[in-house]
Parts: structure tokens; C-alpha cells; sequence
């Protein structure tokens, strides 16, 4: 028996899933989800249900019982969906998608109708149905025309519908930065069927006539700083798993970070054209690890993907927005505007410019706004287009002019009534982390490390890393990660891409930590807190340096090998009694060389019977501070005087020898 999805039999018949669920549910079906399946019969019940409301008959009626209805004539305007004409003629969305199909015309309720639909249509009801010029205002005359309008949305309690904000991750070289770049390039020519924003940290895509906002992070690192500083910036997370590799380290890593945000997940199984790709195999290692795909009786969807060809992004994309529908998003736009940095940067032309999303209310060119570090008012906004505009809702990203400082990514914003208020908090916060930072001890050097070592101090590297780019990031990450032993540790505290801010300086201090910077700087502020907390900042522009430097700290930090080396042998051959000296013992040096300050085991038969050092070493009368092999010598111990002729005296020295990781 065949099936069909929820949300696919909620498209047809004009209903939200929603909406659809609870008419199942009234019912008695018993379905989870928008994405269960369900038998046709069951569909055909719902349809008739639905028919059976007042107003719903159809081309079922008898036609003798149609004929009595009066023939009307209706302009339809250009775009009209098939819901808006069916409620036009007093028929239900449902009715009149099954009269087009039964005409062969698989068209869905929110599907723009065309001239052969209103055909179908017209002769199925007994009514004129011809296409008029789109207008925004309803008119009837007195000829009884009418016309399909658009109306504005209900305000009703200030909660509006608003696009879903979409974060990709997943393991490197999955995938992630092709899939955002083939849907750019495939919707850029095309503004009206689905066009894509130019990039400004985040894209907005337009699919089926609705808004999916991409933000362009380099991955789950930035996904949880955002998090972490209560943001909420990410609606929907894509996890993106190659069908060829399946599920690597860095996928269960985005997971457990989506899943700790709480929010929805969608999988893209990619690269599905290779011949390797097993996508099956990538379902169940999901499946394994807590995400059971739905067709497997799961709640979580997956589909198959292609970035390079394109395949199933469509499908991707649609399957965004029924997702988004399900959560309900919505956002008051009447509010004071209140959003999240997505990126910022210094411009040598425009200054501090920042790349915002609005989240709550409507912001507007003139608002002042107070970051957790900067504050400003915006002199000029700019969309995802590259256009100067004047206002934002919810869930637009726009770029912003008039900072007086740079901000950090993940740093929220809200506005204020004036300039002065924005500068007082600022002024007060910056207060706060400056009383913080008094008292704070010198924290430690590469070089400091082997000293601190020997104290019992530090018993593992730990680093904050900032790299140009999240690939240098990852990479640097890996070989350094790989250095770590059993008796010495690494630990990154914090990676991340851009320049080094307050924020991974403070972060440093913390946990006390040196930070690494590749292919990067410190800005003014980062660099005087640096100095103020004694943070040790190393910058390199080639790899294997920033490698070998850690390398070179870590293994200082390994405890040397304690190695004794035998320097020489002497036969006791005469036990000589001195008055008030006590006894001195008469040697001839076997092999080597006998040392004054040497340690020295005394061996009698082949055993060990006391290790200590000499008090004093001669030669006839004088003293000597060693006597080499072949030659006589007189040799008095430390604290013993147990010795007899024949006894065999060992010198040996101890050596620290430095160890190297392998």
C-alpha cells in the first residue's frame, strides 16, 4: 500500500503541518511528526472530512444540484495560488487540488495556478475564471467581478513569522563550504525563483518564496561562542556527513554542540555521486551514536546531497523550512531592537564595521547601540545585496557603519536612548575588568616552563589558538594535539579564527596559558591587557615554527633521564692507620679516574656494602683532585672506615640527560 508524508499531504491540501496533525489526531491517526507516513486511505479520510465541512462540495455534487448555483465571473490576479482561488469560488483547497489532479495536473494548494489550472477549475464549478493584472486592493463591481488580493498579516499580539537561521557543521573536508557556495552560485541569477544575498557573514536564500538565513561561521566553534554568551543565534544546525567517509571525530564534536543548544538537527549526507559513497552506512554510524534517520522510524531527517552537482539541494532546503514551520519562529518586530555580532572587522576606508542579526524589534539607521565592548550610533546600514537601507526585522543580517570600536563575534547589542548612556556602561564594564586584572600574578613563558617544571607547577601545556583561517586552525590543532605524551600534556583551552581580542587574553589569564597567533595579531586592547597581565603572546607566519616552539616547550617539560656513568675503579691494596685521622685507604686506580668530588660505592665480593662520597683524595702528601689510572693514591671516606684490603672502590657520576619527543 502506497504512503505519503504528512507535510507532503499538508502541502496538497492547503493546510500547515500543524494543522494537519491535529486534524489526524482528532481522527485517531497515531503520528508523531510531520514527517510520518501515512496510508492513502488515511489521506482520503482526511479529505473527506474536510469535504464535509459547509461550503466544501465539489465536482462530486450530482450535477443537477451544481447547476442551481449561479455562474459568476472572477478575475484572478497573476500569482494566485491554488488555495486563493478555490476559496474565491467557495470551494476547499483540498477539493480543488484533487479536481487537478484528476485532470492530470499535479499541482499542491500553495502552487501558483496558471491558465490551463483556471481551465480545469472553471469547467469542474460552472464558473469564469480569467487572469487579471496583480493588485493589492480588492474591488468588485457591479458585474459581480472579483479579484484574488493580498492582505497584510495580523499583527495580533506583535509576534510575527520570521525566517529560520541556519549554522552549518561537520568534519573538514565534509563538505560544509561547498554546500553554502553551489547555493549561492545556483540562486545568484535568479532573484525571482530563488536568489541569494552577496556575502556579508551571513546569507540570505530565498526558496519557495520564503527566507532561510545561512550564517557563514567557521563551523561549531563559532556556533558556541554564540551559545555561550546566550546569543541563541542558531534555529536549525545542518550536519554535514560525506557519504564516502561517514562519521569522523569533528561530526560527534558538532553534534554533542548542537545538541547542547537544543536545537533540530538536519543531516546532508554529501558527495553521494562519488563511487565510494555509502549513504546507508553513514545512516546507521548516525543511528549508532543517537540520530535515527525518520525513515527509519527516527525523528531526525536526512537527505542526500550533492555540493558539487547539486543534487537534492532542493530538497535540502525545503526540508529547512518545514522544519522551521514546525518550531513556529517568531519574532516581535514593535520591540527594542536587540541582536547578536555575527562578525566584525576594521575597515581602512569605513572604520569598525560590524556584521549584525537583528533577533528582536526593528533596527533603524540613527539607533544608538551598546555592545559588551563597544558602543556607537549606526550612521549607515547596509543589506545582504550590498544596498543602503534604513531598517532591519528580525532575523536580517546587515552590516553597520559608526562604531566607535570594533566589537567580537558572538557579542550581543541592544539599543539605548542616547550616546551618553551607551559610554557610561562601557565606561562602567571596562571598570570592572580593569579592578579585575589588579593583583593578578605574572602568568607564564614558553621559557618559564622547564624552571616551573622542576617546582611541580606545571603539569601540562595549556594554549589558546588563533589562526586566519579555520583550516590553519584545524590543522595546527591536530599536530599540535598529537605532541601530547602520558607524562606531559597539551591542552588547547580555546581555537578559534580572527584576530586576538580582550576576550582570548582574559581566557589565558584564566587558565593560565600561552596564546599562539598564526597569521594573525593582537588589536591595541588585547595587546595592553597582554602586558598588564603578564600573558604571553607568540606570533608566527609559518606552521612548523609555532610546531617547533611548542615542541621545544614541551619537551622541556619532560622529566630528564637520569643516567650514572662509571668514571673509574681502585683496588684497595693497604689499610693505613693514622692517629686522630682514622683510617686511609691505599689504592692503585684500576681503570678510569678517581675524582674528589665523585660518588663512590664500596664492593667487597661482589656486593655493595656502602655508596657515599669521598672526604678527601691524595697523592703522597698532597692533595689531589684526581688520580688517573695506573697511579697510587690515598682516598679517605665520608663517614666510613669499614673497608679492607682487597675491597674494590667504583667512582660514578650522575647526568641529567634532556629527553625529545619521538
Amino acid at each position: 500500500m502506497s504512503k505519503i508524508r504528512v507535510y507532503e499531504l499538508a502541502k496538497l491540501l492547503g493546510k500547515s503541518n500543524r494543522e494537519l496533525l491535529n486534524i489526524l489526531i482528532d481522527l485517531g491517526v497515531d503520528v508523531k511528526s510531520h514527517m510520518s507516513s501515512i496510508d492513502n486511505d488515511i489521506a482520503q479520510l482526511v479529505e473527506d472530512s474536510l469535504r464535509g465541512a459547509p461550503g466544501t462540495e465539489g465536482p462530486g455534487k450530482k450535477e443537477e444540484e451544481r447547476s442551481v448555483i449561479k455562474t459568476e465571473s472572477c478575475e484572478v490576479s497573476k500569482g494566485s495560488t491554488v488555495k486563493a482561488v478555490a476559496q474565491l469560488i467557495g470551494i476547499s483547497p483540498a477539493e480543488a487540488v484533487k479536481c487537478l489532479i484528476s485532470a492530470g495536473l499535479m499541482v499542491p494548494a500553495d502552487s501558483p495556478v496558471d491558465e490551463k489550472c483556471l481551465k480545469v477549475l472553471q469547467d469542474a464549478y460552472n464558473v469564469v475564471l480569467t487572469m487579471a493584472c496583480e493588485d493589492n486592493t480588492e474591488k468588485e463591481g457591479a458585474d459581480g467581478t472579483c479579484t484574488v488580493i493580498k492582505r497584510p498579516r495580523s499583527q495580533g499580539d506583535h509576534l510575527e513569522p520570521r525566517p529560520p537561521i541556519v549554522t552549518v557543521m561537520g568534519h573538514v573536508d565534509h563538505g560544509k563550504t561547498t554546500l553554502l557556495d553551489f547555493i549561492r552560485k545556483t540562486n545568484i541569477t535568479a532573484r525571482e525563483a530563488g536568489g541569494i544575498t552577496q556575502h556579508i557573514g551571513a546569507s540570505t536564500v530565498m526558496h519557495d518564496g520564503k527566507e532561510i538565513v545561512f550564517l557563514d561561521t567557521p563551523g561549531h566553534e563559532a556556533f558556541t561562542s554564540m551559545r555561550a554568551r546566550g546569543a541563541q543565534a542558531t534555529d536549525i544546525a545542518i550536519l554535514v556527513v560525506a557519504a564516502d567517509d561517514g562519521v569522523m571525530p569533528q561530526t560527534r564534536e558538532a553534534i554533542n554542540h548542537a545538541k547542547a543548544a537544543g536545537v533540530p538537527i538536519i543531516v546532508a549526507i554529501n558527495k553521494i555521486d562519488k563511487p565510494a559513497a555509502k549513504p546507508d552506512r553513514v545512516r546507521q554510524q548516525l543511528s549508532d551514536i543517537g540520530l535515527v534517520p525518520e525513515e527509519w522510524g527516527g525523528n531526525t531527517i536526512m537527505v542526500e546531497v550533492s555540493a558539487k552537482s547539486g543534487q537534492g539541494i532542493p530538497q535540502l532546503l525545503e526540508m529547512i523550512l518545514l522544519v522551521a514551520e514546525m518550531e513556529e519562529l517568531k519574532a516581535d518586530p514593535t520591540v527594542k531592537p536587540r541582536g547578536v555580532v555575527v562578525e566584525a572587522k576594521l575597515d581602512k576606508g569605513k572604520g569598525p564595521v560590524a556584521t549584525v542579526l537583528v533577533q528582536e524589534g526593528t533596527l533603524c539607521k540613527g539607533d544608538i547601540l551598546l555592545f559588551d565592548t563597544a558602543c556607537g550610533k549606526i550612521r549607515a546600514m547596509i543589506d545582504s545585496e550590498g544596498k543602503m537601507i534604513d531598517c532591519a526585522g528580525p532575523s536580517t543580517p546587515v552590516e553597520i557603519l559608526g562604531l566607535a570600536t570594533v566589537p567580537q563575534p558572538g557579542e550581543l547589542f541592544t539599543s539605548v536612548e542616547n550616546e551618553r548612556i551607551a559610554r557610561d556602561a562601557l565606561s562602567s564594564r571596562e571598570q570592572v575588568l580593569r579592578n579585575a586584572l589588579q593583583g593578578v600574578p605574572r602568568k607564564l613563558s614558553l621559557e618559564d616552563l622547564y624552571s616551573q617544571l622542576k617546582e611541580g607547577d606545571i603539569p601540562q601545556l595549556n594554549l589558546v589558538l588563533k589562526c586566519d583561517v579555520q583550516g590553519s586552525s584545524e590543522a595546527l590543532a591536530a599536530s599540535l594535539e598529537k605532541m601530547a605524551t602520558n607524562e606531559v600534556g597539551i591542552n588547547i583551552v580555546h581555537r578559534g579564527v580572527g584576530r586576538i581580542a580582550e576576550s582570548d587574553v582574559m581566557l589565558a589569564s584564566a587558565s593560565n596559558a600561552v596564546i599562539i597567533g598564526f597569521n594573525v595579531r593582537p588589536d591595541a586592547n588585547a595587546k595592553k591587557i597582554a602586558e598588564a597581565e603578564g600573558v604571553q603572546i607568540r606570533l608566527y607566519n609559518i606552521i612548523y615554527d609555532a610546531i617547533d616552539d611548542v615542541k621545544a616547550a614541551l619537551e622541556g617539560m619532560l622529566k630528564p633521564t637520569i643516567k650514572e656513568n662509571t668514571i673509574g675503579q681502585a683496588e684497595i691494596r693497604q689499610v693505613i692507620k693514622v692517629p686522630k685521622a682514622g683510617k686511609i685507604a691505599g689504592s692503585y686506580v684500576l681503570e678510569g679516574v678517581i675524582r674528589r668530588n665523585a660518588k663512590v660505592r664500596l664492593i667487597r665480593s661482589g656486593i655493595v656494602l656502602w655508596d657515599g662520597s669521598l672526604s678527601n683524595l691524595r697523592r703522597f702528601k698532597d692533595d689531589a683532585k684526581e688520580v688517573a689510572a695506573g697511579y697510587e693514591c690515598g682516598i679517605s671516606l665520608s663517614n666510613y672506615q669499614d673497608f679492607e684490603e682487597g675491597d674494590i672502590l667504583e667512582a660514578y657520576e650522575i647526568v641529567e640527560e634532556k629527553r625529545h619527543l619521538s
